[in-house]
């Protein structure tokens, strides 16, 4: 009699294994990527941000319309030059394919800079330093740090990009962040001949 639940139990336990492996818990949608080559090598991808359309969150020291409604920022000295978001991230097609948060500092003790964090659930996280000084007046371009999975053996550069659009009827101006990543792939590719020998 035990051996016969014995069996039952790994029969039961090498059931559920096969059917785990065969359907997967989770299927997580990717959208499509749009990658395109650029002209000195590399590749090019753009993604963009609505406001106010895509905030999630916005905060900073004495900023009256926080989101979400009644957040409150800390009344420490240290953060009293940071500005802190989170948005929808869409790509070229204006599909949401994720979330991108947006730190800026103008503190000299945290430094003047611009950090990005863009996170694609089905591809990975990027993480992109951009100083607050623009390059022709409209554009901001900074270096890929880091990332992970898809993004993990890139480098490159992400250069950010206001376009406003201003609305007639309410006359309020909105308008988008655009981003653009030029990157490279930093792994050396060798043929599996080559590994064999």
């Amino acid at each position: 009699m035990i051996r016969v639940f014995a069996f039952g139990i790994l029969l039961g336990v090498a059931a559920a294994l096969t059917a785990l492996h065969f359907v997967p818990m989770v299927d997580q949608y990717r959208e499509e990527s749009i990658i395109s080559v650029t002209t000195n090598g590399g590749n090019a991808e753009t993604f963009h941000v609505k406001v106010p359309t895509d905030r999630i969150m916005i905060g900073a020291q004495g900023f009256a319309n926080s989101l979400p409604a009644g957040m409150e920022w800390p009344d420490d000295p240290r953060f009293h030059e940071v500005r802190a978001e989170v948005f929808k991230l869409r790509n070229s097609r204006d599909a949401i394919i994720g979330v991108a948060s947006r730190f800026a500092s103008t503190d000299p003790g945290l430094g003047n800079v611009i950090e990005w964090v863009l996170h694609l659930p089905a591809r990975g996280t990027v993480f992109a330093r951009i100083p607050p000084q623009s390059v022709d007046g409209a554009r901001r371009v900074g270096e890929l740090r880091a990332g992970t999975r898809e993004f993990g053996s890139l480098n490159g550069r992400m250069s950010e990009r206001w376009v406003a659009e201003t609305s007639a009827s309410d006359q309020t101006t909105a308008g988008r962040i655009e981003l653009l990543m030029t990157f490279v792939g930093n792994e050396i590719y060798v043929p599996e001949e080559e590994l064999a020998e």
